[in-house]
């Protein structure tokens, strides 16, 4: 068997290895799991999830262990670590072989961004969930998925979208569109770290009122200095309500700009970005419906994680959609 037909189901594996790492992060993240091992690689000084742990005040920020949430951060390590095995494997194998040049580029670029991804995950243990550290591998986690998938979607025969005059004219409204969607994603990663998701409990208004009291320079400090444990949140109540508030503004703006990409898709020639368009006006209708039920609901696990899930798979949708618009390089 060639390395070709070896390395292109490793490519979809390991996209599909991805995501469930982004949805168990936000599990552990929304389950305040995070430090469920105050340690890092391991756990309590163990690779395994101990019985017992004794002397914690000293060597461990006074943490008692916490069974299940220590065994929920430990899953997340072992799935990300198995996925960091095998996109070690995926660039070991573009390397050998001069047949597979066009995603060694990408195996490699996946490979230091899986290592920074690590001490990413690291920093989020030992910065005690500084905000910012924790969107930054939130957001490394759907670089990584992204990558992943367009190394997927060029294995795959496509048409000469780009025919059609109107699907090139699409094509800077969806590059657009994946960009202000990246910002929302942020944005929404943003409001978890600061435990902001719930500074706003009516909806459509927010604490009865369409502009509540709101502190935005507080809300948006990115760096706030070492040695704060930020478990639980350290901003007031004013700060999280302006994160709060602009991450429904973004969502309303980022609705209409992805609403009008979908339906200028469906509106295509092409029976393929038909069926994306109609596949990114599902999800964004699904991810709407869950980000209110989340407030409606005071944001039940399932629900918080199910809208860090469907965004990841929106995301995925615009770069199908962008892919279909590129034009097809020759051979």
């Amino acid at each position: 068997m060639s390395d070709n037909k070896i390395i292109v189901p490793l490519i979809r594996f390991a996209c599909v290895l991805t995501f469930l790492v982004i949805v168990i992060g936000a599990y552990t993240r929304l389950s305040n799991s995070g430090l469920g091992c105050p340690d890092w690689p391991g756990c309590y000084g163990k690779l395994i999830v101990p019985d017992k742990v004794e002397n914690v005040n000293e060597a461990y920020l006074g943490r008692p262990l916490e069974h299940t949430k220590a065994w929920i951060e430990m899953v997340h390590r072992y799935v990300a670590s198995s996925l960091g095995l095998l996109i070690l494997i995926i660039a070991f194998m573009s390397w050998r072989k001069s047949t597979l040049s066009r995603i060694r580029l990408f195996a490699s670029t996946l490979l230091l961004l899986v290592i920074f991804q690590g001490m990413l995950g690291m920093w989020t243990v030992t910065l005690l969930l500084k905000p910012i550290i924790v969107l930054s591998h939130l957001l490394g986690g759907l670089t990584i998925l992204s990558l992943l998938y367009w190394m997927a979607l060029e294995q795959q025969p496509r048409q000469n979208n780009v025919i059609n005059s109107g699907n090139r004219k699409l094509l800077p409204s969806v590059i657009v569109g994946v960009f202000i969607l990246v910002i929302q994603i942020s944005l929404g990663g943003w409001t978890s770290t600061n435990y902001a998701a719930l500074a706003c409990t009516d909806f459509p208004t927010c604490q009865d009122t369409w502009w509540p009291d709101m502190n935005f320079k507080e809300g948006f400090i990115l760096w706030r200095g070492l040695g704060i444990d930020y478990e639980g949140g350290v901003l007031d109540g004013s700060a999280r309500t302006a994160i709060h508030m602009t991450h429904r503004l973004g969502a309303l703006i980022t609705s209409l700009i992805i609403i009008t990409i979908a339906i200028r898709a469906i509106k295509s020639g092409m029976k393929n970005i038909k069926i994306t368009g109609c596949a990114i006006l599902t999800l964004l209708i699904v991810q709407v419906s869950l980000g209110i039920a989340n407030i409606k609901l005071y944001l039940p696990l399932s629900v918080a994680v199910a809208h860090n899930g469907v965004a990841a798979l929106l995301l995925l949708s615009l770069v199908t959609l962008l892919h279909q618009c590129l034009p097809v390089k020759k051979q």
